[in-house]
């Protein structure tokens, strides 16, 4: 039997949860295969700790800001979204409400995008189906 995928969790970040008219991008530095393309921030759920948990750390740690989390944006493969047969991703609406967000690690720029110009830059292939979902999203809110 093969092994579960390994769980990952991110954060869309947008300005404001009640009406979002831009979300933060970050830009990966590593690895080669991914340098160069953006992604939602987030990261490994680590042993004993829960998905929530999961996404305050890595946010932490990777941009140095504090969350309030909004709605889970369930995905189409279980609740979750697919990146890959290694990894599946649970996925959170958020914003800001603690520090300045800087790219500290794994990534080399953040951008934020205005709402309708979500695509302006090569998301990971993975998360390009994400980002429909928002747009989606942020159109009926």
């Amino acid at each position: 039997m093969p092994d579960s995928p390994t769980l990952v969790v991110a954060a869309a970040i947008v300005d404001d949860l009640d009406a979002p008219t831009a979300l933060l991008a970050a830009r990966r530095s590593g690895p080669v295969s991914l340098a160069g393309r953006w992604e939602f921030p987030g990261g490994k759920v680590e042993p004993g700790e829960t998905p929530v948990q999961g996404v305050h750390r890595e946010l932490r740690e990777e941009l140095g800001v504090g969350l309030r989390l909004g709605a889970e944006l369930a995905g189409p493969d279980d609740g979750a979204w697919r990146l890959s047969e290694k990894y599946t991703m649970r996925l959170w609406l958020a914003e800001i409400v603690d520090g300045e967000p800087q790219p500290l690690v794994e990534h080399d720029e953040l951008r934020w995008l205005p709402l309708g110009d979500w695509h302006q830059v090569p998301w990971l292939d993975a998360d390009v189906r994400i980002v429909d979902a928002l747009a989606a999203h942020a159109a009926r809110v």
